[in-house]
């Protein structure tokens, strides 16, 4: 007999699909997570009634509000008018436009959130109107907008900041006839054979006098002093004659004795400056090795005939003009390094490589010269002038032609052996062929850099300096070279302004038109809300469950990522989320038209996204385009409008297509809730 093993058929278990619950429950706490991090202080009142019961001090969060502007928090509204009568008729418009840049630069460089800064020319008028939201400090804001950093260059000298009465000429000449008197005495006992030595040590004013007993040494008609120099070949005077009349320079009245006569070295140089990042003056971000190795092959190459060229070719700092020439000078013109190597070349050579604190030079000898120095020894006696009788009107500066308005940047960088920051500026064409010529002219000398009327920086010039780069050192820290640099990048005002109205706008306005906004905003979301159950029923509540999270993630990005909020804004959030519903309300119906035809719950929503997507996307692209041109060629209203806007279609988007699936694929899992009229479909 046949038997039949009969065997149970066994059951296989589909998993069940955890992930889409894992992310569902990842959604509802994110959602929770924004909205804390928009409203910190519903999660400290909670730590703080947890600390209450349990004495256990669960942190709390920074609650900081949001920012608000000058519509909704109040602020300062300020009118100028644009002095334009020095500006031809044709070019008024575009120095409107250059101030309206200039002042909006300026605030926003200090801060000032979402400014509003507009022009008018209406009735031949030249107007710009300003509105700095959360200024409510009327002197501020005017400080903020007319705040100007004038930075001047200034060379040594002794300057009139005013007029001396008649009563200090007065004292200044009875003074001075006392001390040309005394100076005649003592002229006199020199001239009468009296030891000058001692004379020098008895009355001679100069500071170190012990050591140097008032010699000065290599005095010829170029250096400093150069009036002994004169008076030594116009008189005729010999070695060891004492001069028969005192002379006066700016250091005081001068009894000297001219002692010996000697030679000063003369030499016309070219060089060729290859600098690298670090170097001083350097604005090429060249390795210090790679410079090494590139002014070591202009060297293999070099010669007198081409030595011009090369420089023009391959000089990457300040090298000067026509081809590198430095003209006529003496070694103390020089940095050491530079004039120790130049020394010690032949009429015609070219040096080796000389490092130096501007970078790798070649050099190249064109001639050498010597000319007459004088050797004196002098009594320095005292001379009074205006400024000591009236020291408050001292200006040892004068101003050069160099000054602000020359600028084109300025950046904060860092000295590569002490990491101090300085402030580097760059001069536009203009500026660098002036600071070529300042250098050139104060070779050894002090150039003071004025900002605002103060010296900030008095840097002595070792070398002229081309190639329009200059650098501002002092005792910055870090954030005061950064507000230095920010105030420079400022600029000047091409045209004079001048305040014609000023008004502050209280935020008692901002509050209530905020508060009204608000709640219009709750509203419409509770309106929508209801609609979406009524009409699409379990889907619809998962949409409004997703659009919860779109709107918390729509007031923390404006949270993270700084944005202003306004009226003009809040419409642009306010029309995002009617963007969120239409991408939610597409989907739905796809998800009805799907279930019609006869899919499975699982297939129907995969198809119903599927299918929304395109229409979604292209209507989601075509209106962030539109936000983008709002946004880049409109002013400040207009464009917290559009930034609101974008941001809200951006996250929409997210919300619609990942958070409403994942939540519907969720609510799908259980099989007490596949039932069509839930979703609004007659099978």
């Amino acid at each position: 007999m046949q038997t039949w093993k009969l065997k149970k058929k066994v059951q296989k278990k589909t998993p069940k699909p955890w992930g889409v619950r894992v992310a569902a429950v990842v959604l509802l706490v994110a959602t929770a997570m924004a909205a804390v991090y928009d409203f910190p202080a519903i999660w400290n009142s909670g730590a703080g009634f947890v600390e209450a019961k349990t004495g256990w001090a669960a942190p709390t969060m920074v609650d900081e509000p949001f920012r608000l502007g000058l519509d909704l928090q109040g602020g300062t509204h300020l009118i100028y008018e644009a002095d334009m009568s020095q500006i031809p008729e044709e070019d008024r418009l575009e120095a409107l436009e250059g101030v309206r840049d200039v002042i909006e630069r300026r605030v926003n460089a200090f801060g000032v959130s979402e400014p509003v800064v507009q022009t008018t020319t209406t009735g031949g008028t030249y107007r710009v109107i300003i509105e700095l939201a959360g200024v409510l400090d009327v002197s501020e804001a005017i400080s903020l907008i007319g705040e100007t950093p004038v930075l001047e260059f200034k060379e040594s000298g002794e300057e009139l900041s005013g007029e001396p009465t008649e009563e200090q000429l007065a004292e200044l000449e009875a003074v001075n006839e006392t001390e040309r008197a005394a100076a005649d005495a003592v002229l006199a006992r020199a001239l009468a054979g009296e030891s000058f030595d001692d004379l020098v040590a008895e009355i001679s004013i100069e500071s170190g006098i012990e050591e140097s007993k008032g010699i000065l040494e290599n005095i010829s008609g170029n250096s400093a002093r150069s009036e002994f120099f004169i008076v030594i070949n116009e008189k005729g005077l010999y070695p060891g004659q004492i001069y028969s009349s005192t002379l006066e320079t700016s250091e005081g009245i001068n009894i000297f004795k001219y002692l010996s006569e000697g030679e000063r070295a003369q030499m016309e140089l070219s060089h060729i400056l290859i600098c690298y990042e670090g170097a001083y003056g350097c604005q090429s971000d060249l390795p210090e090795i790679d410079a090494s190795i590139q002014i070591n092959n202009v060297l293999e190459q070099a010669t007198a005939e081409n030595f011009a060229d090369l420089a023009k070719e391959y000089s990457t700092g300040p090298s000067g003009p026509d081809g590198g020439y430095l003209g006529w000078g003496d070694p103390e013109q020089y940095v050491t390094a530079f004039a120790l190597a130049s020394a010690g070349l032949e009429v015609g050579e070219i040096s080796s490589v000389v490092q130096t604190e501007f970078g790798y030079h070649l050099i190249y000898k064109h001639d050498q010269k010597t000319e007459p120095a004088y050797t004196v020894q002098r009594i320095l006696m005292e001379v009074t002038d205006i400024y000591d009788i009236a020291p408050e009107l001292l200006d040892p500066w004068v101003n050069t032609e160099l000054s602000g308005k020359h600028l084109e940047r300025a950046v904060v960088e860092f000295d590569m052996n002490t990491n101090a920051p300085y402030v580097s500026l760059t001069f536009n064409a203009e500026g660098g062929d002036l600071f070529a010529a300042l250098t050139e002219e104060h070779i050894g000398e002090p150039i003071a850099i004025f900002l605002d009327g103060e010296p900030i920086s008095t840097p002595v010039v070792q070398q002229a300096i081309y190639g329009g780069r200059a650098v501002i050192t002092g005792d910055f820290s870090v954030e005061e070279s950064k507000l230095l640099a920010q105030r420079l990048n400022a600029g000047a005002l091409p045209v004079p302004v001048e305040l014609l109205s000023q008004q502050t706008v209280g935020p008692t306005l901002g509050a209530v038109s905020l508060e009204k906004s608000i709640n219009a905003a709750l509203f419409g979301f509770l309106i929508v809300a209801l609609y979406m159950i009524a009409a699409y029923r379990l889907p619809g509540l998962v949409a409004v469950v997703a659009l919860l999270l779109f709107a918390f993630m729509n007031l923390a990005a404006y949270r993270l990522f700084g944005v202003t909020i306004t009226l003009a804004g809040i419409a642009g959030f306010v029309l995002s989320l009617g963007i969120a519903v239409d991408a939610n309300v597409l989907i739905i119906e796809r998800l009805k038209e799907e279930f019609a035809s006869g899919r499975d719950y699982r297939s129907a929503v995969d198809e119903a996204f599927a299918r929304a997507w395109t229409a979604i996307r292209d209507g989601n692209i075509t209106t962030l385009i539109a936000a983008g041109v709002l946004y880049w060629f409109s002013s400040s209203f207009i464009r917290g409008f559009a930034l609101t806007l974008s941001i809200g279609v951006i996250l929409s988007m997210f919300t619609a297509i990942t958070v409403t699936r994942v939540y519907l694929k969720s609510v799908l899992q259980w099989k007490k809730i596949r039932n069509m009229s839930l979703f609004g479909v007659k099978r």
